[in-house]
């Protein structure tokens, strides 16, 4: 199990992790393509598409447990009910919710968001194709469940890494060609269809004796009594994800909003990418509960807890010691005067937030969603009014201020409550084996390189050397006192192996 848990967890974060590289590589192009005003109307349409997905109920979540248990059992018509059901209903969300934008953009331009007279027609228009866009999106989603529920995150990961990739270069294209907003728009509507397309195919190949069959009413109350829990997480996570977007471009307007998203962005692409790691716990965490191993899964879990948030402090160090000549080099000095404070803060907020993925992946798999659903929607409702508050007094640096607060409140609270109860390992025994370790080591490095970007000259040629310096000393360290003797002496011997052959 650990070594197909490995290999899923590897197909996983590839499938993120180079699309967020071309995503962040393309930010300043597409930036200096449309403008700062431009860009910030670009980030206000997509966070109004995104914030349109808590309709979603969350049905992939169901899905993926049951059909992972029928596709084990071989039970193909199951299968085929589950599938056809889950299709039916993103078909009908994506209906509902591209019918609401096509219907609600002109009051949404001129009445709800700060949007200049001049981009509002062009807005507008944006904002109903991309009504198309939220239509293949919401299927796209459900449809790239289906094989991870098949435990095949190597066939979703391939396509998501492979269109994750081609969309940003292709949307560069498009702006050398001089065309504008619509335009990548339009770009992005289509590729969503053409994915689509993609992972059915792949579906039809992973499942040749596929049929379709409505299910039973007992499979769909069971799909749904499961999704109404986890949809909870979910509604909540996409409303925090998006409403801190929608309130800036209430209240400060597109510009300010640019700053803001192209800082948020960065903190969010790379310290989500360990999430992509975790998520693969979640099946693993299912099995282990349901065969009473409990003790199986409380060394697992210490595991994977105390190198995840290795890997999360690591990149917290380099995001938030170097916030500004990061910006600087990647999008200029008006992004980083303006941005600067805003990723350091959002890079710690995420960082306190990855906490609570893997209690939640075993809180859930131990049969619990309605817990952390709950928390879920506390929190993002309570969050939502102090970024609201960060916002309204002091911009976009109190909106990082805002998810930083709320993250360390709900965080605690989160892992107070649910070890010992709901997560068969100890609070107490989980910060000794697997937090203090990696944030230790993080935290000498961040003094270390705090103290060397300061003495160092604001050159390229420095600030690329103090951040090579940095890295190489969080890997030594985490080699020497967060990896386990046994995992270092089997990399070893893998390295030897490797070597010899």
């Amino acid at each position: 199990m650990n070594l197909r848990l490995l290999r899923n967890a590897g197909s996983n974060l590839l499938g993120a992790a180079i699309p967020a590289l071309a995503a962040l590589a393309t930010v300043p192009m597409i930036v200096a393509g449309l403008g700062e005003a431009g860009y910030g109307l670009y980030a206000l349409v997509t966070a109004i598409v995104g914030y349109f997905a808590v309709i979603d109920i969350n049905v992939t979540a169901g899905s993926v447990k049951f059909i992972a248990g029928q596709h084990a059992r071989g039970d193909h018509e199951q299968v085929g009910a589950t599938l056809c059901f889950g299709l039916a209903v993103y078909a009908l969300i994506g209906a509902a919710g591209a019918l609401g934008l096509v219907l609600g953009a002109p009051a949404l331009v001129t009445r709800v968001f700060v949007v200049p007279p001049a981009f509002t027609e062009e807005a507008v228009a944006c904002l109903r194709l991309a009504a198309l866009g939220f239509l293949f999106g919401q299927l796209q989603g459900y449809l790239h469940s289906v094989p991870q529920g098949l435990l095949r995150f190597d066939v979703s990961g391939l396509i998501e890494m492979v269109f994750g990739t081609l969309v940003p270069l292709l949307t560069v294209v498009v702006l050398f060609m001089g065309q504008g907003l619509f335009e990548i728009i339009a770009l992005r509507v289509a590729a969503s269809g053409v994915h689509c397309l993609v992972l059915w195919r792949g579906i039809r190949r992973l499942l040749p004796m596929l049929h379709w069959r409505w299910p039973e009413r007992i499979l769909r109350a069971h799909i749904l009594g499961f999704s109404c829990w986890s949809f909870l997480s979910r509604f909540s996570a996409l409303s925090y994800a998006h409403a801190d977007k929608l309130i800036i471009g209430a209240l400060v307007g597109v510009t300010g909003l640019a700053y803001f998203t192209v800082a948020a962005t960065l903190a969010n692409r790379v310290l989500s990418l360990t999430f992509r790691i975790s998520s693969v716990f979640f099946p693993a965490a299912s099995a282990l509960a349901a065969n009473g191993e409990l003790a199986r899964l409380d060394r697992v879990y210490l595991k994977a807890t105390r190198y995840v948030v290795y890997l999360n402090a690591a990149m917290l160090v380099l995001l938030a010691v170097f916030a500004y000549p990061a910006l600087l080099l990647w999008m200029g000095a008006d992004f980083a005067r303006n941005g600067a404070a805003v990723l350091a803060l959002m890079a710690l907020s995420q960082f306190i937030d990855s906490l609570t993925s893997l209690p939640s992946l075993v809180n859930d798999g131990m049969g619990h969603p309605r817990l952390s659903g709950l928390f879920a929607v506390a929190r993002a409702l309570a969050g939502l009014a102090i970024v609201y508050a960060g916002v309204a007094g002091w911009g976009i640096v109190g909106a990082a201020w805002g998810h930083l607060v709320a993250s360390s409140v709900f965080t605690l609270v989160f892992l107070v409550v649910v070890h010992g109860r709901t997560v068969p390992t100890r609070l107490a025994r989980l910060c000794a084996q697997a937090y203090l370790p990696g944030m230790g080591a993080a935290g000498a490095v961040a003094l270390a390189a705090g103290l060397a970007e300061r003495w160092f000259d604001r050159s390229v040629s420095d600030f690329v050397l103090v951040v090579v310096m940095t890295a190489s000393l969080l890997v030594v360290l985490g080699a020497v006192f967060v990896v386990e003797p046994v995992d270092r002496r089997w990399a070893w011997a893998r390295v030897k192996a490797l070597a010899g052959g």
